[in-house]
């Protein structure tokens, strides 16, 4: 390829950046805690309580006045009676009085005139009375109203990613709803008329479609709601009537196949005097011809990816998760990488940004490739947990070189 032809391509900076500058931060709405696991919030979220909502005891004991104790020890316990149980749920119909203390359970309310609970391991644990050999500090083992949360504190803020630890604490405080930015509904389309539903019986030319379920998959596993819709053969009416029908439920369209020059290249076709998807090469490898833009009233946002499988997965880890990450509210921008020593040779296009596939061993900090260039392999992608990220102005990497990596499973963002 000449350096003229390299000069026309957008480089994958600038592509990322068309597509981050398109894509909006989708509108909050309140969704019931159950919903929102992975979800950004939208809003703050002040307390309407204090938490511990009232003095409760840390431990299984028995609560006392501290003047009752004075000189407790091993030899000599103090001995008081039991005037009852406080369980956990019940409120102490009474306080103490000298001489007296109320067995306590875990979690249960601080009965009035309690000064500290001692634990049961302190004690003989009787039941009508009780020897101690023990004598705690003033409040010890009480937990007190609003230690934790006070009623009016802001217990998470905006743009917080809710996780279980997140969950546990809007339900603590009595949330049952949250303002989030919901999960963007992904449509996921296959074209091409050599495509058959996995499963079916292979005809002369025919190939299973790995791309739907593989980019499906993509989507909901990053917490998005990915909806992968049926193959629409090399038609340009079907895939207009395809795209069309399912704007109505997108809040993104991603369609493979169809993309390129040649004759039966209906997805361009189709779009290219439709909203404003523009069809562009970047100077990338693999995934050199991409589309992308809006369509509909709603501006919804369509990415069109060749229909190698490959070239496909590659441009949904570079393009379409900081899209999808933009849209739930989630810090965006280029894949973060990690260094490591590779252990392997092989060759990269000079002024092509290579995504070569590789296993990447994070106790050594190495990474090995794994198969060819080839953006047909699946076999050789299945076996990848990262890629191996080349510069353009790179030719080759020598057994050895340390290079840049984009884990795929478990790695930073």
């Amino acid at each position: 390829m000449s350096d003229s032809d390299n000069a026309a391509m957008r480089s994958v900076d600038d592509h990322l950046k068309t597509v981050l500058d398109t894509v909006q931060l989708l509108a909050p709405m309140e969704l019931p805690i159950t919903d929102v696991n992975g979800l950004v919030l939208a809003d703050d979220v002040v307390s309407a309580i204090s938490l511990p909502p009232f003095d409760n005891s840390s431990v299984d004991g028995y609560a006392v006045r501290l003047a009752d104790l004075e000189g407790a020890a091993e030899d000599s316990p103090a001995e008081l009676r039991v005037l009852g149980d406080i369980a956990a749920g019940s409120v102490p119909e009474a306080g103490l009085e000298p001489g007296t203390c109320l067995r306590i359970m875990t979690g249960a309310m601080v009965p009035p005139g309690a000064e500290a609970i001692v634990p049961v391991e302190w004690t003989d644990g009787g039941t009508e009375s009780v020897r101690i050999t023990r004598v705690p500090e003033s409040g010890q083992n009480i937990r007190v109203l609003g230690s934790d949360v006070t009623a009016g504190d802001v217990v998470l803020k905006a743009g917080t990613r809710l996780g279980p630890r997140q969950i546990g604490l809007l339900a603590a405080i009595g949330q049952v709803h949250a303002p989030v930015h919901p999960h963007p509904r992904v449509v996921v389309l296959s074209t091409g008329s050599e495509l058959v539903e996995p499963g079916t019986p292979l005809g002369p030319g025919q190939i299973n479609d790995g791309n739907g379920p593989a980019l499906t998959a993509a989507v909901n596993a990053m917490g998005a709601t990915g909806i992968r819709v049926g193959i629409v053969g090399d038609d340009p009416q079907g895939v207009l009537d395809a795209i069309e029908d399912q704007l109505i439920r997108a809040d993104m369209v991603v369609t493979t196949g169809g993309v390129s020059v040649g004759a039966y290249d209906v997805v361009k076709e189709v779009l290219s005097t439709l909203g404003t998807v523009e069809f562009t090469k970047v100077a990338m490898q693999p995934g050199m011809p991409q589309g992308f833009g809006t369509v509909g009233e709603d501006r919804i946002p369509i990415f069109t990816l060749p229909g190698n499988p490959v070239s496909a997965y590659v441009s949904f880890e570079i393009y379409i998760r900081p899209a999808i990450e933009k849209m739930m509210g989630i810090e965006t921008g280029p894949r973060k990488t990690v260094t490591a020593t590779c252990f392997g040779a092989f060759r990269s296009p000079m002024g092509k940004r290579q995504f070569a596939r590789g296993v990447y061993d994070p106790v050594g900090l190495s990474v090995r490739p794994v198969g060819g260039h080839g953006s047909h392999l699946v076999g050789d992608l299945a076996l990848a947990n990262a890629l191996i990220v080349v510069p353009e102005h790179v030719t080759e990497v020598v057994d050895g070189d340390d290079v840049e990596v984009v884990v795929l499973d478990g790695g930073p963002r």
